[in-house]
């Protein structure tokens, strides 16, 4: 992945990179990217900036659309606390810009402040998820205390990802 990528004029630098394994065989299912304004190790730190943000997830693997759903769902379950009635209805936008998904897409989630989350797969805009709530939640299920697997959230945020 680049080392920097510009979103509407603000230039975003790599903050770390992470490996997402699934099953008890540890399948790697797709390699992620994190971009920041800012560089830094505490994911805590990052999620309460209200500065621009991407998440790039490129698949190692094809991915059925219901497996992303479920594990998208999964993780905001585990994130939202008391918000999750309230994030409800974003989840399910979220859940229905989901498609099938194969081998070398790129999945891009970018958070612009007053904007929103806006989700793109393999360059083609799918929609934009407005709140400032929602995005905290979504990029907590990567770099928050209940991460896919902990090497995941190590890499995203600088460290090692083995």
């Amino acid at each position: 992945m680049p080392d920097r990528v510009n979103v509407g004029g603000t230039r975003l630098v790599l903050n770390g990179m992470g490996v997402r394994e699934a099953t008890v065989f540890n399948v790697d299912v797709y390699v992620a990217g994190l971009y920041v304004e800012h560089r830094s190790r505490n994911g805590q730190q990052i999620l309460d900036a209200d500065e621009r943000r991407r998440l790039v997830l490129h698949l190692v693997r094809d991915v059925e659309r219901e497996e992303m759903v479920s594990a998208l769902r999964d993780g905001f379950r585990r994130n939202a606390g008391g918000q999750q009635s309230a994030l409800s209805a974003r989840v399910n936008q979220l859940a229905r810009m989901m498609p099938e998904l194969e081998e070398g897409d790129v999945m891009t989630f970018t958070y612009v402040p007053g904007t929103g989350l806006t989700v793109n797969v393999n360059g083609r805009s799918k929609g934009t998820i407005e709140g400032t709530d929602f995005a905290r939640v979504f990029f907590s299920i990567w770099l928050g205390s209940q991460p896919p697997n902990p090497g995941l959230r190590s890499g995203l945020l600088g460290g090692s990802c083995g």
